[in-house]
């Protein structure tokens, strides 16, 4: 991997509008290399006043509800109004080669050549949530070049967005109508978490179909419990395709961040975030370490055991975690 220019030089570059610099810095936050990663935190350090000015939204859903096609139409909407867009677009990684298809670019056509716009691709390597490591990050080298407004648009895996929710001010759920009952079980995960639903490809025929389901995670709604007593979340119908749906979503998020400004909760909720984060990073610290603290040959002893049912998982770990205090 190429050198890079010292954090003080990339700060400069990337706070100038340099993209290419935030590009460079992301990279270099991404990497895992030990040299890297003490620069990539000196970097950010300078960067820090610089962040948290950017109104940040996770977007996630069902499989083929039409996520990146939906990031590009409403990505430009946005620069239309007036603003400088980011989009952290999460693939899933392959479960067997680690690898990523990172098509995401490539379906963000007009978002991508936009000089107001950012679009950024990164592989999730299958951590939690399906959101890169290093998302949180990047999410800070981003508001510090100027964008006002970070996408992340999440794998859509389910029970585990909750790592999404805890680093984004509003959650949308794009939906479709008629899904199916196959997926209930992903819907009630990610509905307990969503501030906005927006039921997509609400055209051509679909639109009764579209308005019935909107109805119906109305009703749903009613019976769970809103992640902020001062926010009850709410349906609406778009479509990605005709760019319909917009103004009313733009007005919704829009509602949800002054409600959110006003009661306080908007503050609070990043700095609970901020303290998840860290919390996170030291169990993933300590992890790291534990593991490769242990001696192999005896780790896959254990292992054997635990496979043949003659140690339980729970003495295993003890026998390991004993073994190394």
């Amino acid at each position: 991997m190429a050198d890079f220019p010292s954090p003080s030089e990339l700060a400069k570059a990337l706070i100038a509008g340099d993209r290419s610099a935030l590009a460079r810095a992301m990279t270099l936050v991404e990497s895992t290399l030990p040299k890297h990663q003490v620069l990539a935190q000196e970097l950010l350090s300078l960067l820090m006043p610089q962040t948290g000015n950017s109104h940040r939204i996770g977007v996630t859903g069902v499989p083929g509800v039409g996520k990146s096609t939906f990031l590009d139409s409403y990505g430009m909407y946005l620069i239309e109004r007036g603003h400088r867009v980011a989009v952290l677009a999460v693939d899933p990684s392959s479960s067997i080669t680690g690898g990523s298809i990172l098509a995401d670019k490539a379906r963000m056509n007009d978002l991508a050549l936009s000089d107001n716009a950012f679009v950024r691709p990164s592989p999730s390597s299958n951590n939690l949530g399906g959101v890169a490591r290093r998302t949180r990050e990047n999410i800070l080298l981003c508001e510090a070049a100027g964008y006002d407004m970070v996408l992340v648009e999440t794998v859509g895996v389910g029970q585990s967005e909750t790592v999404v929710a805890d680093m984004v001010d509003f959650f949308l759920v794009l939906m479709l109508a008629g899904a199916g009952d196959e997926l209930q079980g992903i819907k009630k995960g990610i509905i307990e978490l969503a501030d906005l639903i927006a039921i997509n490809k609400s055209d051509g025929d679909n639109i009764n179909r579209a308005k019935a389901a909107a109805n119906e995670y109305t009703s749903a709604l009613h019976y769970l419990t809103p992640t902020s007593e001062k926010w009850q979340p709410s349906t609406l119908c778009l479509s990605a395709l005709e760019s319909v749906g917009y103004d009313e979503l733009y007005q919704s998020i829009a509602k949800h961040a002054a409600v959110m400004h006003e009661c306080g909760e908007w503050d609070s909720k990043r700095q609970q975030q901020n303290t998840k984060w860290m919390w996170s990073l030291i169990k993933n610290r300590l992890l790291d370490d534990f593991s490769s603290s242990l001696d192999a040959a005896a780790l896959k002893t254990i292992e054997l055991q635990v496979q043949a049912g003659e140690l339980s998982a729970t003495a295993a770990a003890d026998k390991l975690i004993d073994g190394n205090s």
